[in-house]
């Protein structure tokens, strides 16, 4: 395939995800807002922002914190009215950031008006919109399980049919198979297209086509993702359906489209990303997300070798150069504090997380910050089972405590690691009681080390991440190589330093990072020659004149040379 590096607006653009529940409460109910967000713009636009990602705000019963929406053309409640919505985009496209917000057509809210007239009855005009069937010998259409645990059939009386669930009972999956079903979603997309969102992040969106007939799945236990996840991931219509989505309505906007796709392979990547097959800009991909779960799955910690990640990333660098485009992330909505995950979060917290973003903001790809990583926010042990809300969480818990008799520590230590409400908890914006999140009762547990950890803190002291998340931003707009450069591992087999380089025409980066909390040598390959050396960014004070043949990096250190 020919080697393509077309320049977009969004490969050069920075995102930054807001989670709206949890950002800022203008109204002291203890819900993030969005006139709160609004509030809060300068303060991304003081950062570099180019791109906000919105997580849904969308009508919804929030079963699943609003990925299981009801009405797709309408907000929630709890974040405000479309008045504020309008207020948001129009403040957004005023400060020159752009706005994409979720698409999630997986599945919607069983209290979804369609859904609602789907389960009357085996001929209503929207049966087909979702999947139905009636049982096999007494027992559900097929063995395949929910992401989120049990089944992924749930029976239904009125019908005596069961409906298909990947996820909660309370989001049954759309049926792509039907055009008209697509027909809507289509027209929902322009909606907001028309409205001036400048594109999409597409939940689960491999999910979408699934295999004809729903078989079996052979091996439940061989499991890609979930018990029959080879049957509705990447399934037999998937690039068809994405190519018609593209040619009916994205096409026809200039937009950046991320399509989290579970279980995703390099070359599936390229297939979904690549320029010429028009289907999305990126895709969200899990497979540094799963290097410390063992064989049972994200629940089963195992500490993360350095070698893995580093193959994952540079598989991936590698893998989609000139062909598609990568998306850079270390943590979101579904995943844990980064420095607490990747990082240390005690002695070294604010070095480690400067120079996990180090690494991240070098790469070849969109990087996407999610709220309160550019402040070194880290996760949360909070003190029973009965303080944490969410879902996969607490289902998880149900089956293998209450149900299952499994140890009740060993379980809350993995909730402690892994668990969503990691990065859910309140932004900590300065130390005021709530961390002045809101000035009622947070719906979510503030960290307690927010006295420590907050924004009004971090703006004003010129070493923080955040200030060191700014410069990572701003080298990003003034050096091409950093955005399209290409990407080479050194020291693969090194479990302590992660060092590689980016080359575009004469110049190349060297980007060193020390994933210990010890100081560690690096001896320069004779490979890389050089006649002139600058030191771009680093995260502890460096004498630019030093030799870099050989040299000791300190605890969590990084640096970015630029050699020509």
């Amino acid at each position: 395939m020919e080697k393509t590096t077309s320049k977009t607006w969004w490969k050069e653009s920075v995102v930054y995800q807001i989670y709206p529940r949890s950002f800022n409460d203008s109204n002291g109910d203890g819900i993030g807002d969005l006139q709160g967000i609004t509030q809060k713009l300068d303060y991304l636009k003081e950062l570099g922002i180019d791109v906000i990602w919105l997580s849904p705000v969308y009508q919804s019963p929030n079963d699943d914190n609003g990925y299981d929406i009801s009405d797709y053309q309408s907000i929630m409640s709890d974040f405000g009215t479309m008045e504020d919505w309008e207020e948001l985009i129009d403040q957004i496209h005023q400060r020159e950031m752009k706005l994409i917000m979720d698409l999630v057509v997986n599945h919607s809210s069983d209290e979804h008006q369609w859904f609602q007239e789907s389960k009357k009855s085996v001929d209503n005009p929207y049966r087909d919109y979702y999947y139905w069937k009636p049982g096999k010998d007494g027992k559900e259409p097929n063995n395949w399980e929910s992401v989120f645990s049990g089944s992924a059939w749930e029976y239904d009386e009125n019908t005596e049919e069961y409906y298909l669930h990947l996820f909660s009972r309370k989001q049954p999956d759309l049926n792509w198979e039907n055009p008209k079903l697509r027909e809507e979603v289509y027209r929902m997309m322009k909606f907001w297209l028309d409205k001036g969102i400048d594109g999409f992040r597409m939940d689960v969106i491999n999910f979408i086509s699934k295999a004809p007939g729903l078989p079996d799945a052979p091996n439940p236990h061989g499991k890609k993702y979930a018990p029959g996840g080879e049957f509705f991931m990447d399934g037999p219509r998937i690039h068809e359906f994405l190519q018609e989505m593209n040619e009916k309505v994205l096409s026809q906007y200039d937009v950046l489209t991320v399509g989290e796709m579970p279980g995703v392979t390099v070359e599936e990547a390229v297939l979904y990303t690549g320029e010429e097959r028009q289907e999305v800009s990126m895709v969200f991909q899990f497979e540094h997300m799963d290097l410390d779960g063992g064989p049972e799955g994200k629940w089963d910690l195992r500490p993360l070798k350095l070698t893995d990640l580093k193959n994952s990333l540079s598989k991936w660098q590698t893998g989609l150069d000139g062909k598609g485009w990568n998306s850079l992330y270390l943590n979101n909505h579904d995943q844990p504090r980064m420095v607490s995950r990747f990082g240390n979060d005690q002695k070294y917290r604010v070095e480690s997380a400067k120079m996990l973003a180090t690494m991240l903001h070098m790469l070849q790809g969109t990087p996407y910050i999610y709220q309160g990583e550019e402040l070194g926010m880290t996760n949360i042990k909070l003190d029973s089972i009965n303080d944490y809300k969410d879902i996969e969480t607490l289902n998880m818990y149900r089956e293998k405590v209450v149900e299952g008799h499994a140890d009740e520590q060993k379980v809350m230590n993995s909730i402690y690691v892994k668990g969503r409400d990691n990065a859910r908890t309140p932004i900590q914006w300065d130390d005021s009681e709530n961390a002045g999140f809101t000035t009622g009762t947070p719906w979510l547990a503030v960290n307690e080390n927010y006295q420590y950890i907050n924004a009004k803190q971090a703006v004003l002291d010129e070493n923080s991440i955040y200030h060191y998340y700014r410069e990572l931003i701003q080298l990003r707009k003034q050096h091409d190589i950093i955005v399209y450069g290409s990407y080479e591992l050194l020291l693969p087999d090194d479990e302590e330093l992660y060092v590689y380089t980016r080359t575009l025409g004469d110049e190349k980066l060297l980007v060193l990072l020390n994933f210990t909390g010890d100081e560690k040598t690096f001896m320069l390959p004779s490979s890389i020659s050089y006649s002139k050396k600058e030191v771009l960014i680093s995260n502890y004070p460096v004498d630019v004149d030093a030799s870099i043949e050989q040299l000791g990096l300190k605890p969590y250190e990084a640096r970015v040379y630029k050699l020509k």
